[in-house]
């Protein structure tokens, strides 16, 4: 690594750094972000700045950005989420947490009286997005696989008829990959009669490869989704933290406002966006198309299913949802957490299958689980 115009000691810690980051990136298991990219044919872009200012829909007088690459990345979760045809708009976020606050946000304007539900299990970004957003809130139990407890969730709504309500429905769930099943959560509004209502589909770990297998998860706007929010750096791989938000376009259009200052709409969340991160999108989805999309979702699938079968062969009772890649088990020893980067959570830990990982990945794992076993006994 040659590093100019640095001194000695300065070049040495971005060494240090790279070092670091390469041996930190070999093993790790326990998080949901796909390793397996290789962007360096779009190295000569990083030498601009590239700002995506505004509404990826409406010209800036700003000039330097990928917004016409941008405006085919969400057409293309447009279409692959069902949205209605001619009523959907997006943006490429900064990651799933943006896109999760932006269809709250989105939710509170057209029902500025909803409440809010969501499940234990959803992930805690919500709870601080809702507090941003002063939203009032009520938390539904979840099933023992993580998927929200509809009878719970149809009991709190009943007992709440009056108020519009504002759903924030999982689809992958971050400790269990759990999928709550947006048509049932339709089904009990219109059991209830509820006539004003929104569905937030954060589908940040599974959406994007929900719509590729089969049978095909009930999450997408034909679902009943009135939004759905992805994140483009973990099935699809970035380097750096990015997503994609759908929603209907008839809704955003009802808060959009001009700006005179940058010549577009403020419809997104924040003003400057990142103008490579929808370069890398394009260029993912352009280079590997559906069928090579699909063959990533088959791999993850398969090898999770290799280790959730390797991990009982050693007597680890290790289970996973169905059609998930996430594959759950006791947490092992603190050693093998921080090794392999396994997160933890109340005594339980997983493997996330990215399509980076391999057989071979899993069977290291494998025998230092083995290995731990033996020093124990």
């Amino acid at each position: 690594m040659e590093v100019s115009r640095l001194a000695v000691k300065d070049q040495q810690v971005l060494e240090t750094l790279l070092e670091k980051v390469k041996e930190q990136t070999d093993l790790f298991l326990g998080y949901p972000v796909a390793k397996d990219f290789d962007y360096q044919v779009l190295s000569d872009f990083l030498k601009y700045p590239m700002n995506n200012l505004g509404d990826p829909f409406v010209p800036s007088t700003y000039g330097v950005g990928s917004r016409e690459l941008e405006k085919e990345v969400v057409q293309f979760f447009a279409e692959l989420f069902r949205a209605p045809a001619e009523n959907w708009w997006g943006y490429v976020t900064n990651g799933g947490s943006e896109g999760n606050l932006y269809g709250l946000y989105l939710a509170r304007e057209l029902h500025p009286k909803g409440m809010v539900y969501y499940s234990e299990a959803t992930h805690y970004s919500v709870q601080k997005n809702l507090h941003l957003l002063n939203m009032p809130n009520i938390v539904i139990r979840t099933q023992d696989n993580g998927e929200i407890d509809y009878e719970d969730l149809e009991y709190t709504i009943s007992m709440n008829r009056h108020i519009p309500v504002i759903m924030m429905a999982n689809i992958g769930t971050t400790m269990t990959e759990a999928r709550d099943d947006v048509a049932k959560i339709k089904a009990i509004l219109k059991k209830l009669a509820i006539q004003h209502y929104y569905i937030h589909a954060d589908a940040a770990l599974s959406g994007t490869y929900s719509a590729l297998i089969e049978p095909r998860p009930a999450f997408d706007f034909e679902d009943g989704a009135d939004s759905i929010a992805i994140s483009g750096h973990k099935f699809l791989g970035s380097p750096m933290p990015c997503g994609v938000v759908v929603v209907k376009k008839s809704n955003r259009d009802r808060i959009a406002r001009s700006v005179a200052y940058i010549g577009s709409v403020d419809t997104t969340i924040t003003g400057s966006r990142n103008g490579h991160s929808p370069l890398f999108l394009w260029y993912t989805i352009k280079h590997l198309g559906i069928a090579g999309l699909k063959s990533r979702a088959l791999h993850s699938l398969a090898i999770a299913a290799y280790t959730e079968q390797k991990l009982k062969a050693l007597g680890i009772n290790a289970w996973r949802n169905e059609n998930a890649i996430t594959v759950n088990f006791p947490a092992p020893s603190a050693r093998i957490c921080k090794k392999w980067q396994l997160a933890a959570e109340q005594g339980n830990s997983h493997i996330i299958c990215m399509p980076n990982v391999t057989q071979s990945h899993i069977d290291l794992l494998i025998t230092d689980l083995k290995t731990e076993m033996v020093l124990i006994d």
